[in-house]
């Protein structure tokens, strides 16, 4: 695996917190009802598991994902909210821990786009499902997200962001190419939809300049940007000032884009 640029400091981690089966899975939870058993591969901290699997209870959810932090954070979330049919696992998604036809759901949430083997985690995930089973993704669409105002910077702040990404040979775009992905891995009647996370209030605004500054804009992150040729000191500098006028400014927003789609294991 390449290095994991993004890192797990305490705003990314914050960032990941604010995700919910709610917000973040409202295309899935339609079709999910008591009984069922899901995997949430990629789980990360767990915020959407616990959610997914109080739609699925009595039923089980799996949750997995390599870093063991995570898995930590998982099973704490699980706790406090009383989720004792969430099981948490660390684990490489190309080879789970599951027997073939395992569960009747699939989940991942901004997964994808950092595989860099897409192809081999579909076929993984394909393989546990049982026939007919359902898979869920919810991924960025990086060059449709956006900061507003711009200040004729702000655009190169997520350009440089989608640089970093693909550095790691990741998939910026991953949101609008998964119809291709899903039907490339063999799943069937792929449903896609799309929509925006939209950051506006006094909290959110506050919320994206912490971020911004003390994550994106982190030694850590600039100096790995500025190694892969994603950025220099003067735009890591002006992205700043930029971020700055942008918390002050009436109109401040942010919208991040997500392609979604459902798709089936085909029956046999």
């Amino acid at each position: 695996m390449p290095d994991y640029t993004m890192g797990f400091s305490q705003e990314f981690l914050q960032s990941l917190r604010r995700y919910t089966a709610e917000a973040s899975a409202a295309y899935l939870l339609p079709h999910l009802r008591p009984g069922l058993r899901i995997i949430d591969f990629g789980c990360g901290p767990g915020t959407i598991s616990v959610g997914l699997a109080k739609a699925v209870a009595p039923g089980e959810l799996h949750g997995i994902d390599m870093e063991e932090s995570q898995i930590e954070l998982a099973r704490a979330v699980a706790e406090a909210g009383g989720q004792e049919n969430a099981t948490f696992h660390v684990g490489e998604l190309t080879d789970l821990p599951f027997e073939d036809g395992f569960f009747d759901v699939a989940h991942c949430h901004n997964v994808l786009m950092h595989v860099p083997d897409t192809s081999a985690v579909l076929a993984e995930v394909k393989r546990v499902l049982k026939p007919g089973g359902l898979i869920a993704c919810r991924e960025m669409i990086c060059e449709s997200s956006f900061t507003h105002p711009d200040f004729g910077v702000s655009r190169k702040a997520w350009d440089m962001f989608e640089d970093l990404l693909a550095a790691d040979d990741g998939h910026p775009q991953m949101g609008k190419d998964l119809k291709n992905h899903v039907l490339d891995a063999g799943f069937a009647n792929p449903r896609i939809t799309a929509s925006f996370d939209v950051y506006s209030t006094p909290k959110d605004i506050l919320f994206i300049y912490g971020l911004a500054n003390m994550w994106f804009l982190s030694p850590e992150i600039t100096e790995a940007a500025i190694k892969y040729g994603a950025a220099t000191e003067e735009l890591c500098n002006a992205i700043a000032v930029a971020y700055d006028r942008w918390k002050e400014h009436p109109g401040a927003l942010c919208a991040v884009a997500f392609g979604e789609a459902v798709a089936n294991k085909p029956l046999p």
